[in-house]
């Protein structure tokens, strides 16, 4: 195959993915027309049309789906092993991205990455905001940060933190106004600050145990983020009370500025794992990384 013909597939492969020629031509590092006009002479030269354009969105066609289907893993393998020559190098490096949530990469992975770089300096950590459930595969991460319970079985993880449990926290200045629940169910009759989830688009579902069973909570107030640095910041300034994780409030209980509720009924739960797709991801730099965030009791 001529060699114009890879570039043009794997120009390809690049817009199919994004799903835009903007985002693909910043990627590959040409210009957009000039991108539109490679995918326009492979379509000419295959006489199918791979894409559908529109003045939102591109999609590929069935003749795409197939196309990307049939050539993407085979351009991913090469990229893999590309990536892993980096192994005959004497120092791990190169970029690793990861998807986490917002407490993930603030409690967890940051306080070790920012004593692991240092002495790292030609590894790159990219670190993406992902409070949902991201497909890490789709999306081209590294790796992905859950807690234990929602790892799929087909992804290799590591443990990088301890169990933790959540807290339900008021301000005194809310307290000043309002009872101090003694009950989960007392919830339903307090302003509560709600954080959505962006996988199902709801309002997280409080959750509480009492003797062995788990009771679930539906919380109102009168206002909600998906951020949960947002949610502290409400509950401090007394906006309602707030269900955060307990290392996350500590320092504000200490000083007084947050006070705690309802304390034997926060369940624990299983703490945060790193995961991966594939045994292959044994690039230098992503095993230092792994070893530097990897959980030692």
């Amino acid at each position: 195959m001529a060699r114009e013909n890879i570039n043009d597939l794997m120009a390809f492969v690049a817009v199919a993915r994004e799903r835009s020629f903007t985002r693909a031509a910043a990627k590959s590092g040409v210009s957009q027309s000039a991108l539109s006009h490679t995918i326009r002479q492979l379509e000419t030269r295959l006489g199918v049309r791979l894409l559908t354009r529109t003045t939102r969105a591109v999609s590929p066609t069935e003749a795409g789906e197939r196309l990307l289907e049939g050539i993407g893993p085979h351009f991913d393998e090469i990229e893999m092993q590309v990536d892993a020559l980096s192994a005959l190098r004497d120092k791990p490096a190169g970029t690793i991205r990861i998807a986490a949530s917002d407490y993930a990469i603030r409690h967890v992975l940051w306080p070790k990455l920012r004593e692991f770089l240092p002495d790292y300096p030609d590894v790159k950590i990219e670190l993406a905001l992902d409070n949902g459930l991201t497909d890490i595969v789709t999306e081209r991460y590294d790796a992905g940060v859950r807690m234990g319970e929602h790892l799929a079985k087909d992804m290799i993880s590591a443990r990088i933190g301890p169990d933790f449990c959540l807290a339900v926290v008021g301000a005194p200045s809310y307290f000043a106004n309002h009872p101090e629940p003694l009950h989960p169910q007392d919830l339903v009759d307090h302003r509560c600050i709600n954080f959505r989830l962006p996988t199902s688009g709801a309002f997280y579902v409080w959750e509480f145990e009492e003797d062995g069973r788990e009771l679930r909570i539906r919380v109102d107030g009168q206002v909600g983020f998906n951020n949960i640095f947002d949610v502290l910041d409400a509950a401090l300034d007394g906006f309602g009370l707030a269900y955060i994780p307990e290392d996350i409030i500590l320092p504000y209980v200490e000083d007084g500025r947050l006070r705690r509720a309802l304390r034997k009924y926060s369940p624990h739960w299983d703490g945060f794992h790193l995961y991966y797709p594939s045994r292959r991801q044994s690039s230098p730099a992503f095993l230092a990384v792994l070893d530097a965030l990897r959980y030692r009791r």
